[in-house]
């Protein structure tokens, strides 16, 4: 990656900017290699999904629909379909990892329709920012739209087609409100020889003429019947070919067949099978690894062609095809993973919801394009004239090294070559704007400038503050005029110590970020965002002292309901700027993955109780508050009533509601059948 341009360029666009990134390149320019290296070194929380079972096992990551729990059925925009999504309820700790995550990685984008895209970005709008497409979160797309397309049926089409151009995932509604970057690696290195790359790259471009076909048809040699020992793979479009072409080789073996069944624990579901879960094998198969060696000896890698040597009801020896050392092959085991939260680190891990545990091989005299994308094979027999799909010829041609090790069952015809002109004019048009390092340094100042913005933005608060007081001034005020008067009274606080200085000091680090080079680092910069949080921060303190001497006792279910709803909107809006103000000021500096942390984390203890069990000052007054509000609910033995501050004579107050409380008990009736508490308030301030 260190002498590759591109690849380094995405990685500064991944780790240094909030930008969408498609990253796309020929078969074998390392794509896979990148999603690795990214989930092994990125600070970001990211979470890795992928449209089909086989493709998420592959990438390590889960499925699109599980992750999500989306319907299979189309995603239609603009109708009722959509609200029907909402039935899906996700558990607290989905909802968590879904608001705290920083990058969404899409592998094989092409596979992706545009609607599930959609669906998607609804999903994720709806737990997180709703104005911003995909919520906020930074999306990287992995895929090459000349390989295989997204499927979608007649009738999925029929729906979808007044909506979307292509079914494409770049015809994505919310995709299309984005400014989104495309890399394409150029580098292959799969293929070392250039002339076979050329034909490669005129068939992947749909510009394979006469004399293209030609050298390729070269290669077409009619009743080829190769050595066992060369270990050539037939590659055909359809799954019939391919069984019926092992059924008939391994039936064409003289030994006794054994059976081995894969051992199947916790949840994995039997699309996403990454080999036969019934292996039936013969002494003399022929056979391709699916996994990498784990071992040190790295004897075999995913996609390598082999032979059984023995096989008996102890286990299988095999060896690697021109290839003399065997070698005993123990089972192998997949994991089916699921995205959890660390609870002490708060960081977005793996676990493992079930396993699959089978001989990692299987019969391999043939298998579809579909199973071969993304292997690699040294010697191929590729029977093309079949094909039905955009790319698959491509993708078939690529997986060999070598020209001289691919062999033409049947002479490459055009019209094998499909190709989507939807996908041709996007990549032209993609050709003719790639992004340099001007656009990455643009980027990488306005990814800052938005998580500075994010800092001081006090947009939450003020829409939270208006609507409890709104609430209070229709329907509480004869109840609580004290109280009313008190919300009035520090409104323009709001509106005029934190938002509008807020604005104007917008105006100020605004100026400051681009007439520096070096902003990340500026030392007034810096000085001004620290002494900005220190006095945002002590500006909210007005506002949650008289939050936290609110106290509206209500007999209304549907008031008490929503006064509560409001109150908590304005708990939370509070809770997750002071934690942020007071963080960035004791710090005493601003960089973009400490903030990004900081905020995963406080966004996590909104609904983790667990957490206000650290250290901080804050998250033990915002347990203790919570706790103090649980027992008053729960009406506990001995809690101390808490007085509204419109009441006039707080000692009758505190008798007459330890009297309703009592007599509530004792006749097993709500309290305001009792006594209504517009009745208990009128009696304790006028004392007739």
């Amino acid at each position: 990656m260190e002498n590759n341009p591109e690849l380094q360029l995405a990685w500064q666009f991944i780790e240094n900017t909030g930008t969408h990134l498609f990253l796309t390149g020929k078969a074998g320019t390392g794509k896979t290699t990148f999603l690795k290296r990214l989930k092994e070194q990125t600070p970001k929380r990211m979470v890795v999904l992928a449209p089909t079972g086989i493709a998420a096992i592959n990438a390590g990551g889960v499925t699109i629909h599980s992750f999500f729990q989306l319907s299979f059925a189309p995603f239609v925009p603009e109708t009722t379909f959509n609200s029907s999504q909402t039935h899906y309820r996700y558990s607290k700790e989905k909802r968590n990892i879904i608001r705290s995550m920083d990058l969404l990685v899409i592998d094989e984008i092409s596979m992706v329709r545009a609607d599930l895209l959609d669906a998607v970005d609804a999903t994720l709008r709806r737990y997180r920012d709703r104005e911003k497409p995909f919520g906020g979160v930074q999306l990287l797309m992995i895929g090459d739209l000349q390989q295989l397309a997204p499927v979608v049926k007649d009738n999925e089409w029929e729906l979808l087609r007044k909506h979307y151009e292509t079914p494409y995932f770049f015809a994505s509604h919310a995709l299309k409100e984005t400014v989104y970057m495309t890399i394409e690696l150029k580098k292959v290195y799969r293929q070392s020889d250039t002339f076979f790359l050329a034909l490669l790259n005129k068939i992947r471009e749909n510009k394979a003429d006469d004399e293209v076909l030609n050298e390729l048809n070269r290669r077409y040699q009619p009743g080829f019947q190769p050595q066992k020992e060369e270990g050539y793979i037939r590659l055909t479009t359809h799954n019939y070919q391919a069984q019926k072409v092992n059924d008939r080789e391994l039936a064409s073996l003289s030994g006794k067949a054994y059976h081995f069944r894969a051992e199947i624990e916790g949840d994995f579901p039997e699309y996403s099978y990454p080999a036969d879960e019934l292996l039936t094998i013969k002494e003399g198969a022929q056979i391709m690894f699916l996994k990498n060696d784990p071992s040190s000896e790295k004897r075999y890698y995913n996609g390598m062609i082999g032979e059984v040597v023995t096989v008996n009801d102890a286990g299988i020896i095999v060896r690697g095809k021109g290839n003399k050392s065997e070698f005993q092959l123990l089972p192998e085991e997949w994991g089916n993973y699921k995205y959890v939260l660390n609870e002490e680190t708060k960081e977005i891990t793996e676990v493992i919801e079930g396993t699959f545990r089978q001989y990692p091989i299987r019969l391999a005299w043939a298998i579809t394009i579909h199973k071969s994308q993304g292997l690699t094979f040294e010697r191929a027999i590729i029977d093309a004239r079949n094909s039905f799909a955009h790319g698959q010829t491509y993708v078939a041609l690529s997986r060999c090294k070598t020209l001289e090790g691919m062999v033409l069952e049947s002479p490459l015809r055009r019209e094998a070559i499909i190709s989507d002109a939807t996908v041709d004019n996007f990549t032209k048009a993609v050709e003719q704007n790639k992004p340099g390092s001007q656009q990455l340094n643009d980027m990488q100042k306005a990814y800052f400038f938005d998580l500075l913005s994010d800092l001081f933005n006090f947009y939450s608060i003020d829409q939270a503050y208006k609507r409890l007081l709104r609430l209070i001034d229709e329907d509480l005020y004869k109840l609580f005029p004290k109280q009313l008067a008190e919300y009035k009274a520090l409104e323009s606080h709001v509106k005029e110590k934190i938002v509008e200085v807020s604005l104007r000091f917008r105006n100020q680090y605004t100026r400051l970020i681009h007439e520096s080079e070096d902003y990340a680092t500026n030392q007034e910069l810096q000085e001004r965002i620290r002494s900005g949080a220190g006095y945002f921060h002590k500006e909210l303190e007005p506002v949650r002292a008289l939050y936290n001497k609110t106290n509206m006792p209500l007999d209304n279910k549907e008031l008490r309901k929503l006064l509560a709803e409001r109150m908590q909107a304005l708990d939370d809006a509070l809770w997750i700027k002071e934690s942020l103000l007071e963080a960035v000021s004791a710090k005493g500096r601003f960089a973009i993955t400490d903030y990004l942390k900081l905020k995963a984390k406080v966004m996590l203890s909104l609904e983790d109780d667990s957490s206000s069990s650290g250290s901080s000052k804050a998250l033990k007054e915002k347990k203790e508050r919570k706790e103090q509000k649980e027992r008053t609910r729960s009406g506990a033995e001995k809690v101390k009533v808490e007085v509204p501050t419109d009441i006039l004579h707080p000692e009758l107050y505190r008798a007459l509601s330890e009297w309703r409380t009592a007599k509530t008990r004792e006749v097993n009736l709500p309290a305001y059948v009792i006594m209504q508490q517009k009745a208990l308030m009128g009696i304790v301030n006028l004392l007739p």
